[in-house]
């Protein structure tokens, strides 16, 4: 309701933005990125053609909502999206670890810092709890004239937890009955991956229509760039009026590079290049699918990746040499605060379908190579000082080093 009176405003003010309707062109695909009618000439940060509407409108079909709006990157479609939707007097609740680019939408937002709350990561209790101090300091999230929009990730790219995304959105139908409860899920990990034909984790629990807006990228399993969000068709008018001037939408590159790797997953109609997998979860089941990244916890997490990326297996007795490669680059990605909590530094490993049973088993072995060496390292260390203080004294060493 917010929404549609500050819409209404902006038309009353003549201020309102809008994406244009493109008109036919041309037939090619080269044709459709040549805009030529004058009145194209303001949109340099909108859109170039009618081959951003064109897909658009398959992305629409293929992901079953009501309408699609295209973006630069998924960064910049999470910030679009929540620095334009929610409106002064709304509140945000948020998984505490929702990525930073939602947090950069929320503090480019007209919302107070106070409507910005976090909850503990997938837990529903935790969720319930924030809902309800809300709404018990909140007269007008009672009486629905103001709204609470819910921020979470299907799969969680640092920790690879899935969502419990049917009961967050049972629980935020039962805390708001007047329908001002809106969840928005950021499938970046689960687009290509999870769900019938990749569409994600919504349209695998069969959520589509309970949830207001998603959030898929072309980048991660698709290979190409460039970010989606699918959405309400009044919310896509809102999102791009507020954030044309900031974002500039997917460029002719990445929409060429998106409508081939989307055909991949059977948008024109094709089966898929190779079929994601597809839920057989039953309604009272909880979600089984197991996730394609691992976090390996450590203090030293560069420590461990330099490791494995100069990884011998020839030296490594554990490993099968016969088939085993003489050196293999081992790349991981080592992960440090502010990106993760304080205490949770860690090397992320993420797997493919590419990815051979043998080269996990040489990965396996790489981090028990490293381990081993580092216990090794310890208890060197260990001796030498034990040495050291049996012959000079724990004392005299000390003073040494003052």
């Amino acid at each position: 309701q917010k929404l549609s009176v500050a819409l209404k405003s902006r038309d009353e003010r003549l201020i309102r933005r809008r994406l244009p309707e493109f008109p036919q062109i041309g037939s090619s695909r080269c044709s459709q990125f040549r805009p030529r009618h004058p009145r194209f000439r303001w949109l340099a940060l909108a859109r170039s053609g009618p081959a951003h509407a064109a897909l658009e409108e398959r992305l629409r079909r293929f992901f079953d909502s009501e309408a699609a709006i295209l973006f630069n990157s998924g960064f910049d479609a999470n910030v679009g999206l929540f620095s334009a939707v929610p409106q002064p007097g709304d509140v945000v609740v948020y998984d505490e670890l929702i990525h930073a680019s939602v947090h950069d939408g929320m503090r480019t937002s007209r919302l107070s810092r106070d409507s910005l709350v976090s909850f503990a990561h997938n837990s529903v209790p935790s969720l319930r709890h924030t809902l309800r101090r809300a709404l018990a300091h909140r007269e007008d999230l009672k009486t629905g004239k103001s709204s609470v929009f819910v921020a979470v990730e299907s799969l969680y790219s640092m920790d690879g937890t899935f969502a419990p995304l049917s009961d967050i959105v049972d629980c935020v139908e039962e805390m708001l009955p007047l329908g001002n409860g809106y969840v928005i899920v950021d499938e970046a990990h689960a687009t290509g991956i999870y769900g019938p034909k990749g569409r994600g984790l919504v349209a695998a629990l069969g959520l589509e229509k309970r949830i207001f807006a998603r959030l898929h990228t072309f980048g991660k399993s698709l290979a190409a760039s460039g970010g989606k969000s699918i959405k309400l068709d009044h919310l896509k008018e809102c999102s791009s009026a507020e954030s044309q001037c900031e974002y500039q939408e997917a460029g002719h590159e990445s929409l060429w590079g998106a409508d081939e790797s989307g055909n991949s997953l059977g948008w024109d109609g094709r089966q898929p290049t190779k079929p994601p997998q597809s839920s057989t979860r039953t309604p009272s089941q909880p979600f089984q699918f197991p996730s394609q990244i691992i976090p390996l916890l450590t203090t030293e997490p560069r420590s461990l990746s330099s490791f494995l990326l100069a990884f011998l297996p020839s030296e490594c007795s554990s490993v099968n040499t016969h088939h085993a490669p003489a050196s293999v680059a081992i790349f991981t990605k080592p992960i440090f605060p502010p990106t993760v909590p304080r205490e949770t530094s860690r090397v992320r490993i993420c797997l493919h379908a590419g990815h051979t049973r043998e080269e996990v088993e040489i990965l396996i072995q790489g981090i028990v190579a490293w381990a081993q060496r580092r216990i090794e390292d310890a208890l060197r260390s260990g001796k030498e000082w034990n040495q050291m203080a049996s012959d000079v004294g724990v004392r005299a060493w000390m003073e040494s080093k003052l």
